[in-house]
């Protein structure tokens, strides 16, 4: 007997549509990309540079050589591949497109936007990262593999939500 509960069918959905997006990922990504290199080295070191320039404009005298971010001449912050982003990147998209509703006109828009917001992020996390590496350099390896994982993590799953909750549900007509 086939279930017709349609909650059940969106779960089943998700989970197919989830695992084929991570099938794309592996084969696309880590078979052919990422051996490759160039993407990752691109992300990185376009993370390093942005990084260092919001430094710049706030004061501080930082300067990227490739991936390495300088505070007065000395290292601070090195943007390596598993850094750069493009992990969440693909996480986050992941997600909204394996979630069912909201249809592309809506997910478009939402995935830029997301996008975005994970790479300002991230540009912040690596500014703060060099600041922490200069007035409490004890404390980087905790706020570097603790505290801004879960802050962006968690601010990736706000915006899973923000989705769910606001965009991925049909929006009723208004009547005037």
């Amino acid at each position: 007997m086939q279930d017709r509960n349609p909650n059940h069918q969106q779960l089943v959905r998700f989970v197919l549509s989830a695992v084929a997006l991570y099938l794309v990922w592996f084969f696309g990504y880590e078979q052919w990309l990422k051996p490759a290199g160039k993407l990752d080295t691109a992300l990185s070191l376009n993370l390093a540079s942005v990084s260092a320039a919001v430094l710049r404009a706030v004061g501080v005298p930082a300067v990227a050589t490739e991936r390495l971010v300088l505070v007065a001449g000395k290292p601070a912050v090195w943007v390596g591949d598993p850094c750069n982003g493009q992990v969440l990147y693909a996480l986050f998209i992941g997600f909204i497109l394996a979630f069912p509703g909201g249809g592309w006109r809506r997910k478009l828009p939402f995935m830029a936007l997301g996008v975005v917001a994970i790479y300002l992020l991230n540009i912040v996390r690596v500014g703060a990262l060099t600041l922490n590496h200069l007035y409490s350099r004890g404390t980087v390896d905790f706020n570097h593999h603790y505290t801004f994982t879960f802050v962006v993590y968690g601010c990736i799953f706000l915006l899973w939500m923000l989705w769910v909750r606001r965009f991925a549900a049909p929006q009723m007509p208004s009547h005037a």
